[in-house]
C-alpha cells in the first residue's frame, strides 16, 4: 500500500509557506498561524484533535484559489471546511485549513421556474432556504446542523437529513459542481453528456474503471439509501439513465477537488404537516414496528429514546414542547410524519392510530405493548417538535458525567427488517463492554445515530471503543446493511472499508483518489490510507491530554472532572456548532456579529479546554488566548440556554476575568465600573462637574485616552436627585412585597422605580425598600459590577451584605421584585455559584422581575388590570438577553398585553451589543454597534412615531436611544403610564 507524504519536510518548510501565504493574500484574507487559532481549528464535532499548520478564511473565490497554489507549491496538505460540524473528522488536518464559511457564501444563479440554483460553497443550508422562500422553493437535504452547515460540506458529506425517506440525499440532488483539481485546473462536472474538453480524459478514466468494477460494485455495495462509505463507483457504471460525474465528488469529502460552486435541485415547499408521535413501552417494539409504519408512505420516522426524552427535560427550553406532546413515561417514541393536503394528513394520522391498535398497542396495555399515537397538527408545535429532533445530538451530548456518548458506530444503517434485531444485539455488544447506547434518528431508513457512552481519557475505555467497533461494523456487514450511513468516513470509519467492501474495491477507491490527486495534498487519509481510528495522538483526550491544575473561583461541582469540575463544564461543548447559527435565538451576538471562529461559544469554549490542559503554554486562564477569544463576549447568556449542552461561557468568562485580574490587578477603567455602588453616593453630590464630559469634545478625547471609555458614547449622566424612598409604601394590608432598588435604577434613572412603586401599589401591594443590615445608608448591590471585571472577592462581599439584608423576607416567602434583568439573574444563578448554600438558594426562589410577578400573581394582576386605560395601539419590546436566557420574555409579552388594545411585537434580536460598560470602551464600540444593526436597530428605526419601544434593560434603552434617537420604555413605565 502506498502512503503519500510531501517531498520536504512541512516543519521545515513552515516559515517560508507562512509567509508566501500572507504575501499573496495580503489584503485578500485572514491568515491565521499562532498556535490559538490552529487549535481552534483542530477540532470538528468528532472525538478527534489535529493540528493544522495554517488556517486561511479567504474573502473572495480568488483568494481561495491562490491559498490553494501556495500549499500546491510547497507540497503542504489542504482541508476545505465549512461550518467545521462534522462527526467523523473529515474537517480537521495537518496542512492548510481554508474555511469558506465566512465569505465565500453567496446565492450565485437562481431560476425559479427550472427549479435548481447555484451556490458558493460556505452558503448556510437555513441561509438559502430563506432566500428560496419568497419563491415557494427550498432545499431539501434537511441536516439537524441546518443553521451551520454549509452547502460544500454537505456535498462533500452526501448529507442525508430527516426527510430523505422522500427527497433522497445531497447526491440525489446535485446538479453539477464546479471545482478546481489538486493540479489547479478549473473544471466543471455534471451530466455526462454535459463534460468539459479539460477533464474529458480524467471522466473517460473514471468510466473506464466503472465498467471494470461494475460486478464487484453491485456485489459489494450495500443495497440500502443510507450508504455513504467510500466513493461512489456506482455512479460510474455503464447503462444508467442520467450518468453524472459530479457524483463521485459527492461524499469524497474534499479529498478529490475543491468546491467553488454547486448546482443543486430544488423542490416546491411542503404545505401542511402533521406529526403522529408513536408511544412504545418497549424500544425493542419501536424497532419492530419502523418496517410497518413506512407503509403508510411519510416523509419521515425520527426515533427519540427514554435518555434522550429525560436529558431534554433537564434542559429549560426543551421541557414546554416535552410536555405538550409526550404522554406518559414511554421508553421510545417515532415521531411519524406527513406532508400531504390537510385532510389527507389527519386520514393517514388515523390509519396511523389504526395501525398501532392493530400491531397490539394501546395505552391501558402491559409494559411490551403499551403505547398509542398523539396527533399533532398544530404547526408550531410541529416546529418545536422538529427542533427538538435536530437537537438530539447536542441533547445527548448534555451528559454531566466524565463517560459522553461517543460517535463512532453511529451511522450505520440495516434494512428495515433487520433494525429491531440489529439493536438488540448491538446493544448486547455494549453490555458485554460495560455499557450502554444512546438512541435517536431515521427509523424510516434504518439509520439510527447509537452511542456508546465512554471516556475516552480512560484506556480502558478507548480500548471498548475498537472491540465494539469491530463486533458493531460485523454486525452491519452480516445484515448487508452500511457501516457508514449519514456523516460519512473521515478518520472514524474509513479504517474499515476494506471489511465492508473488500480489498479489490479498497484498492479501487485509491486509484480514484490517485487518478484526482496523485501527490496525495488533498485531505489525506480521509476515504483512504487511513489510520487507526482509535490512535490516541489523534483524539481529543487521548493519552497525551493533561487534566486542568486550575483553582476556580465559582462553584462547578455539578460537572466531572478536575479544577472543581470547570474542566467538565468546559469540555461539555462537543463543538457541533449550535452558537454559529445566523438567525433565530439569541447565541451567539458576537458570532453573528463578526463571523469569526475566535468570537463564537465554540472557539471560545476550544481556547479554555486548550489553556486548562497545558495546550497553548500558559496552563492559566491568565492565558493572552483566552483574553482575545472572550474579549468580545458580552455575557449575554444566551448560550447556558440556547446551546443544548448548557456551556455557560458568561460564568466561564468570570473565572478568565479573576484569573486576569490576579495577575494583571485592575486596569482604572475596571475599577470604575467594578466600584460603581461604592462611589455612586459620592459621585451623585457632583454630578454637575462629571457630566462636563459629555458636553466637552476635549474631555471626552481625553477620557477616551486615559481611561478607553469611547469620546463616541456619552456616558449615563450623573443626577442629585437619586432614588431616595421612605420605609414602606402601599396600603398597610396590602399584599407585602419587597423593591430592590439596584445601583443603575436608583442611581441614574430613578423614573423607573417610582413607575414600580406606582404598579405596585396599584396592584393592591404594600412594597417595602429595603435598607443594608449593616446600618449604611447606601443601598444593596447584586455584586453584578464586580464580576464583570473578575473581581470575584469584592462581588462575594456585596453578595452577603445583600444576603443580609433580604434574607429576613425571603425566609417568609416574601417576593423581592427588581427592575434590572441582569441585578435580578445575579441573585438567581451567579450569587448561589459565588456563596453555595442553603441561604442563597432560597433567595434565589424569591427574587424576581416585576414582570414575572405581575405574571404568576393572579390576585395582584386582577386589581391592577381593573385600572389600566389604552395608551397606544402598538408596542414593540426588545427582550434583555438575561430575559431571554431564563425564559422570561413570556412573562414580558403577557404583562404587556395587560393594557388594553395594546399589540405587543416581540423584535428577534440578539443582544443588543451595549452590554454594560463593552458598549462604551473604545476598543469594543465597533462590535457593540455592528450587534445592534443586525435586527434591534433596524427594527426600531421602522416602528411608526406612536408606537411604544419596550426594553427593561438599561444598556438597551442606552444603545437604542444612542443608535435611532428614540426613547424606550421600561415595562413598568408602560403600566404606570397605562394607569395615569
Amino acid at each position: 500500500m502506498t502512503v503519500h507524504t510531501p517531498t520536504r519536510s512541512v516543519s521545515a518548510q513552515a516559515p517560508v509557506f507562512e509567509r508566501q501565504l500572507r504575501r499573496e493574500l495580503a489584503g485578500s484574507a485572514d491568515v491565521m498561524t499562532d498556535l490559538a487559532a490552529r487549535g481552534r481549528y483542530a477540532t470538528d464535532a468528532s472525538s478527534y484533535q489535529v493540528m493544522p499548520q495554517a488556517v486561511v478564511v479567504p474573502e473572495t473565490m480568488d483568494a481561495a484559489l491562490k491559498a490553494l497554489a501556495v500549499a500546491r507549491h510547497h507540497k503542504v496538505p489542504v482541508t476545505a471546511r465549512g461550518g467545521g460540524t462534522s462527526q467523523c473528522g473529515q474537517t480537521i488536518n495537518t496542512g492548510l485549513i481554508v474555511d469558506t464559511s465566512k465569505h465565500l457564501d453567496k446565492l450565485i444563479d437562481l431560476d425559479v421556474a427550472g427549479a435548481r440554483c447555484t451556490v458558493e460553497p460556505g452558503i448556510v443550508l437555513d441561509t438559502l432556504n430563506l432566500a428560496l422562500k419568497p419563491h415557494g422553493l427550498w432545499f431539501p437535504v434537511d441536516v439537524s446542523t441546518a443553521s451551520r452547515a454549509t452547502i460544500g460540506g454537505m456535498a462533500g458529506n452526501n448529507s442525508c437529513g430527516g426527510r430523505s425517506l422522500r427527497y433522497g440525499t445531497m447526491r440525489d440532488n446535485v446538479l453539477s459542481m464546479d471545482v478546481t483539481l489538486p493540479d489547479g485546473t478549473a473544471t466543471q462536472f455534471g451530466p455526462a453528456n454535459d463534460g468539459d474538453a479539460s477533464h474529458q480524459a480524467l471522466t473517460r478514466d473514471l468510466y473506464a474503471l466503472g465498467a471494470r468494477e461494475a460486478d464487484e460494485v453491485r456485489a459489494r455495495f450495500p443495497s440500502v439509501q443510507r450508504r455513504v462509505g467510500g466513493y461512489n463507483l456506482d455512479a460510474l457504471l455503464p447503462g444508467q439513465n442520467a450518468p453524472n460525474v459530479s457524483h463521485i465528488l459527492v461524499g469524497s469529502e474534499g479529498t478529490l477537488a475543491f468546491t467553488r460552486a454547486v448546482e443543486l435541485k430544488l423542490w416546491p415547499l411542503i404545505g401542511a404537516k402533521s406529526i403522529g408521535v408513536c408511544h412504545f413501552g418497549s424500544f425493542h417494539a419501536a424497532m419492530e414496528t419502523a418496517q410497518h409504519i413506512v407503509r403508510l408512505k411519510p416523509i419521515a420516522v425520527e426515533l427519540v429514546d427514554s435518555t434522550m426524552l429525560g436529558l431534554a427535560r433537564d434542559i429549560a427550553m426543551f421541557r414546554p414542547t416535552l410536555d405538550a406532546f409526550v404522554k406518559g413515561a414511554p421508553e421510545a417514541l417515532l415521531l411519524v410524519e406527513f406532508a400531504e393536503d390537510e385532510a389527507e394528513n389527519r386520514r393517514r394520522v388515523k390509519q396511523l392510530a389504526e395501525m398501532m391498535g392493530d400491531l397490539g398497542f394501546g395505552w391501558e396495555r402491559d409494559k411490551a405493548h403499551q403505547g398509542g399515537v398523539v396527533e399533532v397538527h398544530d404547526a408550531a408545535l410541529q416546529a418545536a417538535i422538529t427542533y427538538v429532533r435536530t437537537s438530539g445530538l447536542n441533547i445527548m451530548m448534555s451528559m454531566k458525567d466524565a463517560r459522553k456518548p461517543v460517535s463512532f458506530v453511529e451511522d450505520c444503517a440495516v434494512p428495515l427488517a433487520h433494525l429491531a434485531d440489529y439493536t438488540a444485539r448491538l446493544s448486547e455488544v455494549f453490555e458485554r463492554h460495560g455499557t450502554r447506547g444512546t438512541w435517536y434518528a431515521h427509523a424510516s431508513e434504518g439509520c439510527l445515530h447509537v452511542r456508546p457512552v465512554l471516556n475516552l481519557k480512560l484506556d480502558v475505555d478507548r480500548k471498548a471503543m475498537r472491540a465494539i467497533a469491530e463486533e458493531a461494523f460485523a454486525l452491519v456487514r452480516a445484515y448487508k446493511g452500511s457501516h457508514s450511513g449519514e456523516h460519512g468516513d473521515g478518520i472514524v470509519r474509513s479504517e474499515f472499508h476494506e471489511d465492508m467492501f473488500g480489498s479489490r474495491l479498497t484498492r479501487t477507491f485509491e486509484e480514484v483518489k490517485d487518478r484526482f490527486d496523485p501527490q496525495g495534498l488533498f485531505n489525506p487519509g480521509r476515504i483512504v490510507r487511513a489510520p487507526k481510528f482509535d490512535d490516541p495522538a489523534l483524539l481529543r483526550f487521548g493519552s497525551h491530554y493533561r487534566s486542568a491544575t486550575a483553582k476556580p473561583e465559582l462553584d462547578w461541582s455539578d460537572y466531572p472532572g478536575a479544577a472543581g469540575g470547570l474542566e467538565g463544564a468546559v469540555e461539555m461543548c462537543n463543538n457541533n456548532g449550535a452558537c454559529r447559527a445566523l438567525d433565530g435565538g439569541s447565541m451567539c451576538p458576537s458570532y453573528r456579529a463578526t463571523r469569526d471562529e475566535t468570537h463564537v461559544t465554540r472557539g471560545r469554549a476550544n481556547t479554555l479546554r486548550l489553556v486548562l490542559s497545558g495546550q497553548l503554554g500558559d496552563a492559566t486562564l491568565a492565558n493572552e488566548a483566552v483574553h482575545e477569544a472572550l474579549s468580545l463576549c458580552v455575557s449575554c447568556k444566551a448560550c447556558k440556554r440556547e446551546c443544548p449542552t448548557g456551556v455557560d461561557m458568561a460564568r466561564m468568562k468570570i473565572e478568565a476575568l479573576a484569573a486576569r485580574a490576579k495577575v494583571r490587578g485592575l486596569s482604572l477603567r475596571d475599577r470604575l465600573v467594578a466600584y460603581l455602588p461604592r462611589y455612586a453616593p459620592y459621585a451623585a453630590r457632583v454630578a454637575p462637574l462629571l457630566n462636563l464630559r459629555n458636553r466637552s469634545a476635549v474631555l471626552s478625547r481625553l477620557g477616551e485616552r486615559a481611561l478607553g471609555l469611547s469620546a463616541q458614547r456619552a456616558l449615563p449622566a450623573w443626577r442629585r436627585d437619586v432614588f431616595a424612598p421612605g420605609a414602606v409604601d402601599g396600603a398597610m394590608d396590602g399584599r407585602e412585597v419587597v423593591l430592590f432598588a439596584d445601583t443603575f435604577n436608583r442611581t441614574f434613572e430613578r423614573e423607573r422605580l417610582e413607575a414600580a412603586v406606582v404598579v405596585l401599589t396599584a396592584a393592591g401591594c404594600r412594597v417595602q425598600h429595603v435598607r443594608a443590615s449593616d446600618g449604611s445608608a447606601r443601598g444593596l448591590c447584586c455584586g453584578r459590577t464586580f464580576l464583570a471585571v473578575g473581581a470575584v472577592e469584592q462581588a462575594r462581599r456585596e453578595a452577603r451584605r445583600s444576603i443580609a439584608g433580604l434574607m429576613p423576607y425571603a425566609e417568609r416567602g416574601v417576593p423581592i421584585i427588581g427592575l434590572e434583568p441582569s441585578c435580578v439573574m445575579t441573585f438567581r444563578d451567579e450569587i448561589p455559584k459565588l456563596l453555595p448554600g442553603i441561604d442563597t438558594r432560597a433567595l434565589a426562589k424569591q427574587v424576581m422581575l416585576l414582570e414575572e410577578f405581575l405574571a404568576t400573581d393572579a390576585a395582584a394582576r386582577e386589581t391592577l388590570c381593573d385600572k389600566l386605560k389604552p395608551i397606544a395601539k402598538r408596542a414593540f419590546l426588545h427582550g434583555h438577553c438575561h430575559q431571554k436566557a431564563f425564559g422570561v420574555m413570556g412573562a414580558v409579552e403577557t404583562t404587556l398585553r395587560l393594557v388594553p388594545e395594546l399589540a405587543v411585537e416581540t423584535i428577534q434580536s440578539s443582544c443588543c451589543g451595549m452590554a454594560g460598560a463593552f458598549g462604551y470602551q473604545a476598543e469594543t464600540i465597533g462590535a457593540s454597534k455592528a450587534m445592534a444593526e443586525l435586527s434591534l436597530l433596524p427594527a426600531v428605526r421602522n416602528a411608526a412615531a406612536d408606537d411604544l419601544i419596550v426594553a427593561d434593560g438599561t444598556s438597551c434603552r442606552h444603545q437604542i436611544a444612542d443608535g435611532t434617537g428614540r426613547v424606550s420604555l421600561h415595562v413598568a413605565e408602560v403600566l404606570a403610564r397605562a394607569l395615569r
